[in-house]
């Protein structure tokens, strides 16, 4: 697979920005969760999404066996350490230690991502310390 152009899954990513969040949802500007902004994402860059998201868990504290996200994101994107990720990157966080990943977001620059954040939609912000790491995962779009 060779890898989407940078500047566009960030010019695509920061359409979302203001888009209220809503749990499980994927619309620009009417809602959508973190999972759902990447699914958006993807729609832009990529094309139809390859297969139906389940139903999923908003417990950021779960913990088990498997990275389903990860698991997810290695079947249609291309995976890179998360020191190698750059503008562009989907990233996967682990919001508590030993917790399964399951927030996502999109860097834009090298000190700043893009996600939905409940009760904040989608938002830009700096990619300080404690969010940098929580970085467990990191993918890149693939072309179309």
């Amino acid at each position: 697979m060779i890898p989407a152009d940078p500047d566009r899954v960030v010019s695509a990513a920061r359409a979302w920005l203001g888009t209220p969040y809503h749990d499980q949802a994927s619309l620009k500007g009417v809602g959508c969760d973190c999972l759902g902004l990447a699914r958006g994402v993807w729609r832009a860059v990529v094309g139809p999404e390859p297969f139906p998201i389940p139903a999923y868990s908003r417990d950021w504290g779960e913990t088990g066996p498997r990275e389903v996200l990860a698991e997810g994101a290695r079947r249609m994107m291309i995976e890179v350490s998360p020191a190698e990720a750059g503008p562009g990157a989907l990233v996967l966080f682990r919001m508590k230690p030993r917790a399964i990943a399951k927030h996502v977001g999109i860097l834009t620059a090298p000190d700043s991502f893009l996600h939905a954040y409940e009760r904040l939609g989608v938002i830009e912000e700096p990619l300080t310390p404690s969010w940098r790491r929580r970085i467990a995962f990191a993918f890149l779009f693939p072309q179309r």
